[in-house]
């Protein structure tokens, strides 16, 4: 997307001005063939730039068009919509507030019924990108109607600080892709696994939250819920299915083949543990830090003589034990 269509600039617009930036001014034909366009739709252009206060007509030469200073022209429209946005946020606020003040005498208002995977995945994003605080996420083995993988909502509110509180039924881990577990690693989420998660569950800032309306129907359907009441009890819920959760320790060496673990476990062990521990098999975490099975099993049998462990188990008990691994 132009950067600038956010002043306003169509991209025909916002082309033009670039050119006309690097050039420093020239007329609407050889404007038209450097951009490949036609003159008509130039001067068109031209005209509205102007109007913006971004082009101008020389007056020393007629027919000649200069770009008014980036500096300048544009710090002054960004100001603009800046002012606009603060309006828009005043309106907003008003608006929530008349909807909460309504909604507080209908309690039909306080439950949205959604319908449709698209429905369905927009006002899941929706609810990520309107969050200023936290999202809370429960994620279950069910078909989802917003894959992982396009969820661009997570990215852009996890950029802006957004914390991510998510607990993942241990199947999901099983099917998690080595991709979407690097995009997690480098958001730093917050992520848990538990062997059976109730629901799918999100919850906005502790104040909106959104379960699915019915698991069976080939049509996806939600509901949307903003009474304080309902919201709190479904954080309880998500609550207590996090404090049981087992904690995923995030690390992303640049690790493939290793011919000996240092003394102690390194990010890379603790990582191997972590999946482990949370139910993974050795395929499943050879394959989700994209390293070899062979590198999986020598790591682990390097940490059971270590703990002096005969089992799995055991070194999950050594490895809690040592205080490698700690419920936060």
């Amino acid at each position: 997307m132009e950067a600038l269509a956010a002043l306003g600039l169509s991209p025909l617009e916002a082309k033009l001005y670039r050119a006309l930036v690097g050039l420093g001014g020239t007329g609407v034909d050889d404007l038209a063939h450097r951009c490949r366009l036609s003159s008509a739709e130039v001067g068109g252009s031209l005209v509205a730039l102007e109007g913006q206060g971004l082009v101008a007509q020389s007056a020393a030469t007629p027919g000649r068009w200069v770009a008014a200073p980036p500096g300048i022209a544009l710090r002054a429209l960004v100001n603009d919509r800046r002012h606009e946005l603060e309006q828009a946020e005043l309106v907003a606020a008003r608006l929530a507030e008349v909807h909460r003040t309504d909604a507080a005498g209908n309690v039909h208002d306080l439950v949205e019924v959604v319908v449709g995977a698209s429905a369905v995945g927009q006002r899941f994003h929706q609810l990520q990108l309107g969050a200023v605080q936290e999202v809370c996420v429960l994620v279950t083995d069910e078909p989802t109607a917003v894959p992982a993988t396009e969820n661009q909502a997570e990215d852009i509110a996890a950029a802006r600080g957004i914390r991510y509180r998510i607990v993942l039924e241990r199947d999901v881990l099983e099917q998690t892709s080595q991709t979407e577990l690097v995009a997690v690693m480098r958001r730093n989420e917050e992520v848990r696994v538990s062997d059976r998660v109730p629901t799918k569950l999100v919850i906005a800032d502790r104040r909106t939250a959104m379960v699915p309306l019915d698991a069976d129907s080939p049509d996806p359907a939600a509901l949307v819920i903003h009474s304080t009441g309902l919201v709190q009890s479904l954080l309880s819920l998500f609550d207590f299915v996090w404090r049981d959760a087992w904690p995923l320790m995030f690390a992303s060496p640049d690790v493939d083949e290793v011919v000996q673990a240092p003394p102690g476990p390194d990010e890379f062990d603790i990582q191997v543990l972590s999946l482990l521990i949370a139910g993974a098999s050795d395929a499943s975490v050879a394959r989700q830090l994209d390293v070899g099975l062979r590198t999986v099993q020598r790591r682990v049998r390097s940490l059971m003589d270590a703990t002096g462990a005969s089992s799995r188990i055991q070194l999950g008990w050594a490895a809690y034990e040592k205080g490698w691994l700690r419920r936060p």
